[in-house]
């Protein structure tokens, strides 16, 4: 998915919501988005958008010299998730179709995004929770529990911090010695690292890896060697979040998009309403 004039401002408003996490004085915060300005006007847009926020994150957290400006917010995330998770595991567990309930839960899990949603409170995803009905939910669980079924290597791509554990309800619906999670190489916005895998308990539950970059999603071009032939390996591949839907949406593999539809571009290009909820089956290898 190329990248839009849309997007642009889009990063402008998280350079300066990372500039103030980190209490940035005013006037470092108007060089360090000048210098963003200027980065932008030089961005080629047939890149997806999350290859241009890596652009833009790297320059900041370089401006800023600070190597995470998120750090602090992805523990108070993390923290409040394994908190309400085993309220969320019984939710599961006491379901009529648990593997369906773990799949919606992982699914509203990704409102849990500070690129799009810059104030959002552990409240608010409680309540989130807590209201969610499955009327906006688009997509065919049956399909993707008929694919699991058959798959011998499943790789799930993380998105962010404190989702990551909404993640492990699903993964815990899996087979999980044929699962592999792929987190990021380093920090980027709200991202999950291997630092978040752990601190949910996903590394002592399956085989956890990164995929060598700083993009906040799976810009294939920019991963590890050692990632994109894991990628290649993979039978099935669930992508939780819309920038490993921008980055993958014409992948050529069997791969399940998982989230939350957050921006009204991701809305067009999907076919969705904007606010619901996504399981969008691509095989393009299959349909070909």
């Amino acid at each position: 998915m190329q990248s839009s004039l849309d997007c642009l401002p889009c990063l402008l408003k998280q350079t300066l919501e990372a500039a103030r996490l980190c209490d940035t004085p005013n006037s470092k915060q108007d060089v360090l988005l000048r210098k963003v300005m200027l980065l932008l006007t030089e961005q080629d847009l047939k890149y997806p958008p999350p290859a241009l926020a890596q652009r833009v994150h790297r320059l900041m957290r370089e401006t800023l010299n600070e190597a995470d400006p998120y750090a602090r917010i992805k523990e108070r995330f993390n923290r409040m998730a394994v908190k309400v998770f085993p309220l969320l595991q019984k939710r599961v567990r006491e379901s009529a179709n648990p593997f369906e309930e773990a799949l919606y839960l992982a699914i509203i899990g990704n409102v849990i995004d500070l690129g799009v949603f810059h104030h959002i409170t552990p409240e608010d995803v409680e309540a989130i929770v807590s209201l969610a009905s499955t009327h906006d939910f688009h997509g065919n669980p049956k399909a993707l529990w008929a694919d699991v079924q058959k798959a011998k290597r499943i790789l799930y791509l993380a998105d962010n911090a404190g989702e990551i554990a909404f993640d492990r309800l699903l993964i815990e619906q899996l087979p999980m010695e044929r699962v592999t999670l792929a987190v990021r190489g380093a920090p980027v916005l709200n991202d999950a690292t291997l630092e978040d895998a752990r601190a949910v308990g996903l590394t002592d539950l399956v085989e956890v890896i990164d995929n060598g970059s700083d993009a906040p999603g799976t810009f294939l071009e920019d991963c590890s060697p050692a990632f994109r032939a894991r990628y290649a390996e993979a039978d099935l591949v669930l992508a939780k979040g819309q920038g490993n839907y921008e980055c993958l949406s014409g992948s050529d593999t069997n791969i399940y998009f998982l989230f939350k539809v957050k921006c009204p571009l991701i809305a067009v290009h999907s076919g969705l309403p904007q606010g619901s909820h996504a399981l969008l089956h691509h095989n393009h290898r299959r349909n070909s």
